[in-house]
């Protein structure tokens, strides 16, 4: 279900959050029990420990190669240093993988890191989990992690706080791309804890865009006012310390919140035709003469990531603060299941370097670039030495990392890798402190210690994740 919370003006400081809320459709939240909901109240007593910011992670599932992408190393020999060549960045010295010229062009804005140490596992699905974990027990995915102290919907908007954006999100005509489960499934999972947080995926097969547009008659409105007084009741009997107050706003603004807005944030038709245009990718199909492989065709087309990048971007406006996108297909081992290096580049790459771009350029007009932090990650690397089919094979040693935005220190390369981008030669970072960079940018730590309800085996992760210090 998804969950729209409702929140009274007159009760913040109080002891008793006063709040009512209205669930609509089967969108896949989980089914939440009084006792989450009183448990979500007591910790949303103390919410002023959340910042107000964003994060869009974008996943190239798979494992995308670090050399081709950030670090190319053009003076290693032939068969390490990257197939697509280099291109110079407008940091001085500075080279980006030969299919990134746009984000080349705005290196400024971006910060790499180049000794990112991903986890130990070779084994895709293990790798994911750790990576958007941060390696933590919990093995939940850090929207899940955020969603456990801030609520599954901001009380505001009425928006879910995590949204999983997968390519069918974008719209009925890419359901052909990709599938349900393995890597989805990793990467969303809410791992030990409730399913209640695991983000919300409009791309489901729960048909959860139809849900998300409400058709409301005069008589649903009516029986959702008529569920609002039930719920009253319940919450009245609940509560036997006091009574509720405005009581007619509280149901007013719940009913707001159903017909106003929500599904607006998963509409692109409102967006002007250049801003359309920027985030097209819908030209980055397979070519006639690409390599066929048993599991690649049109099925790891890029073609929907602009506008899954733009969905991210509209949902971070309407106060989603956690959002994941999924881009498949970086598999490059050059074998029956799979393309090489260099075609794999050429079709994946670009797309990457149009969609990402387009989302910076349009974060920083909107006056948003110091909300939204941006990162760009995968599950591990791939191999330093290219194999005798023009493949890389998983390599977890070293992987790419970046950001953008998010109010964190940009135009900058963080740490080395050694001279065949093995292993990082300066300045390790691992997922942990991946993790400790996103909550940070989240949550006000010092405010969140002294919050009543915060589960203790998340805290304790939290507080052993510090983020990258070059970046705060």
């Amino acid at each position: 279900m998804l969950n729209i919370y409702s929140c009274d003006p007159a009760a913040v400081g109080r002891r008793t959050h006063r709040r009512d809320f209205l669930r609509i459709g089967a969108l896949g939240m989980g089914s939440l029990s009084l006792g989450w909901f009183l448990q979500q109240q007591a910790l949303a007593e103390s919410s002023d420990f959340l910042r107000d910011r964003s994060v869009v992670l974008l996943f190239l599932s798979g494992g995308a190669p670090h050399i081709e992408t950030f670090d190319p190393k053009m003076d290693a020999p032939r068969e390490y240093r990257s197939v697509t060549g280099a291109v110079s960045t407008k940091i001085p010295g500075v080279q980006f993988g030969g299919t990134f010229p746009k984000l080349a062009s705005m290196a400024d804005r971006l910060a790499v890191v180049r000794s990112f140490h991903p986890c130990d596992a070779g084994d895709h699905n293990i790798a994911r989990n750790h990576v958007i974990s941060g390696g933590t027990t919990l093995k939940a995915n850090f929207g899940s992690m955020y969603s456990r102290l801030a609520g599954t919907n901001n009380r505001a908007t009425g928006i879910p706080n995590s949204v999983f954006l997968t390519p069918h999100a974008a719209g009925s005509s890419y359901r052909y791309l990709g599938q349900q489960g393995g890597s989805w499934e990793a990467l969303s999972s809410s791992g030990n804890l409730s399913g209640a947080y695991r983000p919300f995926d409009p791309g489901g097969a729960n048909e959860a865009i139809d849900n998300l547009t409400l058709q409301v008659s005069q008589r649903r409105l009516e029986d959702r006012q008529m569920l609002l007084s039930q719920l009253d009741r319940l919450r009245k009997r609940i509560d036997h310390s006091s009574s509720f107050q405005s009581q007619d706003h509280i149901r007013q603004q719940a009913i707001d919140v159903v017909l106003r807005g929500v599904s607006d944030s998963f509409d692109l038709s409102k967006e002007p035709q250049s801003v359309l245009d920027a985030y097209d990718t819908s030209n980055f199909k397979v070519p006639p003469n690409y390599p066929k492989t048993t599991n690649v065709s049109s099925f790891y087309e890029p073609v929907a990531l602009g506008r899954q990048m733009l969905l991210a971007r509209q949902l971070c406006e309407s106060g989603c603060r956690f959002v994941t996108v999924v881009s498949e297909g970086w598999d490059l081992h050059a074998d029956k299941n799979n393309v090489g290096i260099e075609p794999g580049m050429q079709l994946y790459a670009p797309a990457v370097d149009q969609a990402v771009s387009a989302f910076i350029e349009d974060v920083k007009q909107r006056g948003l670039t110091e909300k939204i932090l941006l990162v760009i990650t995968s599950e591990f690397g791939r191999s330093p030495r290219l194999n005798d089919r023009g493949g890389r094979e998983h390599w977890s040693q070293l992987g790419l990392l970046a950001f953008a935005g998010g109010g964190l220190r940009m135009g900058q390369v963080i740490g080395t890798s050694d001279r065949m981008a093995a292993a990082p030669a300066s300045n390790r970072v691992t997922s942990k402190e991946l993790m400790g960079t996103i909550m940070h940018s989240l949550l006000d730590m010092t405010k969140l210690r002294s919050a009543d309800g915060s589960p203790r085996e998340l805290m304790t992760s939290l507080q052993q994740a510090h983020p990258i210090p070059e970046l705060v």
